[in-house]
């Protein structure tokens, strides 16, 4: 399994060649290039900080006392969180005014895999073109290690994760009384990562008694597939059916997704979590929105319904936000659970999100399912290709663009082919050796029919 290297991180699997997956070698490497990207952007007579956080994937403390040596081998000061949330560390890079922070997490991803997600200054993801430059530092190594007068400091910081909270307690529309009045029942699935340390203090803040985790513990054994997909989250969905719990909700391990699921044990759908939190956002807060081009187009209609302007990006925490700065955006993320509210700070957070989502849900006083019924009904149908060696992603995408070129025809990221009332979009993934074929429709059955079209289309172009 070769690495993977993209706006979104390094990553593979733990073990095996160096080069070819996720081993300490390449750790090094890595971390030492970020190092000097750093040094050589931001030119200080003083040493640097970075801060780094991890979730809890076995490899991580392994991995990150990698990260942590290395750093200061490079002369550069660590500030060390822990065990903690991406978008913990994103705030906190910030809250301490740190020169960068590195996460160690490879998301969504097996417990096999690990990861580096680099942060910059203002505790946003690094861009397309840093992420280049920092690529051919690595291959020229061109790096140097400190001597022994000017190695770098580390100490921890164990309070990340509540002062992330304080924050979310402040946002205005953050409504904790009513929150608190509604008496909410809620049931939590952290797939034994820390979401199971941050979701719980969350909620016990907002003043919710009534709390039932699943897979609290961040052993880092996932008890399923940590990608908060439907098919993976069987077990909370039969807590729900009980009838005792008001919503569920759903994290991935680096706790920046958010699926949620509904007090008769439906999926609310991850597309959903988005639309919904944006819904009650715009009703106080008149601006833009943006989400990827792989995103539903019901935000598109609630935006419509608002009067503001809906926009889209390429796949990516790092492009939709740079779209959300351009159209000054108040609100925006990906369908994949990813929530970015720039009124906390630029990066998907799933805490923010369940902050959000409960605050209009008490507000609203309705139930869980009556909300998700309000908004217009549409159907992803999520599929992907794995790569293989001999496969050429940019003829079997421009095949694809040339066949259907009587119809809208984007090439931002990969082929989104737009038609009247459906659209499918495929590309290669930036975080799995994977080509995805997505596919929304007003139903199901034309969704996956659509997909499977398209990936009948892609068969046909290997085969030529």
């Amino acid at each position: 399994m070769a690495l993977i290297k993209s706006i979104s991180g390094i990553r593979g699997t733990i073990g095996g060649i160096a080069g070819e997956n996720f081993t300490p070698v390449d750790i090094v490497k890595f971390t030492a290039a970020f190092a000097a990207l750093l040094q050589k952007q931001l030119q200080k007579e003083t040493p640097l900080t970075i801060v780094v956080g991890r979730d809890a994937r076995i490899s991580g403390e392994l991995v990150s006392r990698l990260v942590c040596t290395t750093l200061q081998s490079m002369g550069i000061n660590v500030i060390d969180t822990g065990l903690s949330t991406t978008p913990t560390v994103e705030m906190s890079v910030t809250h301490l005014a740190a020169d960068a922070g590195i996460i160690i997490t490879a998301s969504h991803n097996p417990m096999e895999w690990n990861a580096l997600k680099m942060l910059k200054n203002n505790g946003e993801f690094i861009s397309g073109d840093e992420a280049c430059e920092l690529l051919n530092i690595v291959d020229k190594e061109q790096y140097t290690f400190s001597n022994i007068a000017n190695l770098g400091s580390y100490i921890t910081y164990e309070t990340a994760i509540d002062d992330h909270i304080d924050a979310i307690l402040k946002l205005p529309l953050v409504a904790t009384k009513e929150i608190e009045k509604a008496n909410f029942k809620v049931a939590l699935d952290c797939v034994h990562s820390t979401g199971g340390l941050a979701l719980p203090r969350l909620l016990e803040r907002l003043g919710v008694n009534k709390i039932k985790t699943l897979y609290g513990e961040p052993t880092g054994h996932f008890p399923h597939n940590p990608e908060p997909l439907p098919e993976h989250l069987y077990k909370i969905a039969e807590v729900m059916q009980k009838g005792i719990f008001d919503v569920g909700f759903v994290v991935d391990p680096d706790v920046d997704r958010l699926s949620i699921v509904d007090e008769n044990g439906n999926m609310f759908g991850e597309e959903y979590t988005l639309v919904t939190v944006a819904d009650y956002v715009l009703q106080h807060t008149k601006g833009n929105t943006v989400s990827n081009l792989s995103s539903t187009r019901a935000l598109r209609d609630i935006s419509e319904k608002y009067d503001v302007q809906y926009s889209v990006s390429a796949v990516g925490e790092v492009n939709v936000i740079t779209q959300m700065k351009a159209t000054n955006a108040i609100i925006g993320g990906e369908g994949n659970g990813g929530i970015i509210y720039p009124e906390l700070h630029y990066g998907r957070d799933a805490l923010a999100g369940i902050a959000l989502f409960l605050s209009y849900l008490a507000k609203s006083g309705k139930s869980c399912s009556q909300l998700r019924r309000q908004y217009p009904e549409y159907f992803i149908s999520k599929n992907k290709i794995v790569l293989q060696p001999d496969m050429n992603i940019p003829t079997i995408l421009q095949a694809i663009a040339e066949k259907y070129s009587d119809y809208k025809v984007s090439t931002i990221d990969g082929v989104k082919i737009d038609f009247e009332e459906n659209w499918v979009h495929l590309r290669r993934s930036n975080t799995e050796p994977v080509i995805r074929i997505y596919a929304e429709a007003k139903a199901l059955p034309i969704a996956e029919n659509l997909a499977k079209k398209l990936m009948s289309d892609i068969s046909e172009v290997l085969k030529k």
